[in-house]
Parts: C-alpha cells; structure tokens; sequence
C-alpha cells in the first residue's frame, strides 16, 4: 500500500487544512508514493518507539515532531535524533495534531472516556451541562482518567456545566463560559487567572488526556485495521 491512499483517506477523516496556522500536521517524513505495510499509531515519537518500529513503515502520531525547520541534521536534539534514525529505516511520518483536536479527540475524551454528551462545539472547547458537587465531579473525572490526584482551582461548589480541551488549552480561557475547565499543561499563573475569572480548573495534564489519540484514530481505521499496531509513546513524567 502506497503512503499516498492512507494520507488521502486521513485527509478525508480530519482535513490537514483545518490545522492551526502554527501547527505542522501532515506528511512529515517520506514519500507519498513509498510502499509500507505496516501502521503504527502513537501520541508521540520516542527513541524506544523508532527502534521497535520495522523499517519501510509508516507512523501516525498527534503530535508532530518537527514544528520549526530544522537548519541541521545532526544527532544532538530529540527531534534531529529521530528524523535520522526515521530516515535510515526509511520509516514514514504523518502526524494528525489541531485538526485531529478539532474533529475527534476532544470528542473522543468526552463521549468515550467521560461517559457525558457535549452541548456546545468550538473548534478546541467542548461543553457539557451536569449537577455534581465539586468534589464529587473531581473524584469522577479522577477515575475516569485512573489518576491519582490533580491540581484543582476550586471557585464553585456545585458544578452545573464543564468545558474540556484535552492537551494544553489555557490558552483559550478567555473563551470558557462554564464553572469549570478541563485542560492540561496549567501553569501557576494560569490558575491566578481562572480564579480571577471565576472559573474552577482541574488540570486533567497533558499526556492523561491526549493518549486516547491512538483509540479515537484506531475506530476510524476499518478499511486499513489489518495493517495498523498501536504503539503508544510513555509518559516522560513519572510521579513519586
């Protein structure tokens, strides 16, 4: 099978158009007329990954590897160290990051992981309305994502509506209309300004909520599900 019938399918799926203008989503590594025969799906790309990959196959990841352009191809970056080890395999690259948001994966999470319908879509934010204690919401969206704590900002007791972007979406508070926001990557100065905004926070971190990427892209795979091996990249952060 030739790179360029699953790129076409995938662009079908979730349009590489719809990515954001900073993102670098879409065939990164390879040729669109190279012969693979397997596909692995992974969030991220590690050097473990690349090693156990077989040589003249192709990697869907979410996340792209390279955002910025590269002046140099030598062994001292992550990324450097593995476009060269991809290109010595002849391994191919797409990656499916902000369209793939927008299409799926915040959706995925809502409906598959979170057991709740969303009432309003846009672009990054989904929301949902419920009626739960704060406490009661945390410990829920806790086990969910089997976690066995969060950073929280807590500004309601009761919590009667939710928004959710899964990655790093602090970015975007400005636009949150609910009690309480589910994202990743928050920072300190992130949660001053959620409590300044009245907004409740979880921090639901980065890798929990986006490695369900590998899933929500793996249901839409029928056509090609012979062919495809779920591989996911680890979490870097270990908590002690």
């Amino acid at each position: 099978m030739k790179i360029k019938k699953i790129y076409n399918f995938l662009n079908k799926l979730s349009p590489f158009e719809i990515q954001e203008s900073w993102d670098n989503s879409g065939l990164l590594v390879g040729d669109m007329e190279n012969k693979i025969t397997k596909i692995y799906l992974s969030l991220d790309l590690d050097l473990e990954l690349v090693d156990n990959v077989e040589e003249n196959s192709l990697i869907i990841t979410h996340h792209p590897l390279i955002f910025k352009p590269l002046k140099t191809l030598v062994p001292i970056s992550y990324s450097q160290k593995i476009a060269i080890k991809l290109i010595q395999k002849n391994i191919n690259l797409i990656s499916m990051h902000t369209n793939f948001d927008k299409t799926h994966l915040n959706k995925y999470v809502m409906k598959n992981i979170f057991r709740f319908e969303y009432e309003e879509s846009e672009d990054f934010i989904l929301t949902a309305n419920i009626d739960m204690e704060f406490n009661e919401f945390v410990t829920y969206i806790k086990k969910s994502l089997n976690l066995d704590s969060v950073n929280v900002v807590q500004c309601h007791d009761k919590i009667s509506s939710f928004s959710l972007t899964t990655g790093s979406g602090m970015s975007l508070i400005s636009k949150v209309k609910t009690d309480i926001f589910l994202t990743g990557d928050i920072k300190y100065h992130d949660a001053m300004e959620a409590k300044a905004r009245g907004i409740s926070l979880i921090d639901i971190t980065h890798y929990e909520s986006e490695k369900y990427f590998c899933d929500a892209l793996y249901n839409e795979l029928n056509e090609f599900k012979n062919f495809v091996i779920i591989q996911n990249s680890k979490n870097p952060f270990k908590r002690l």
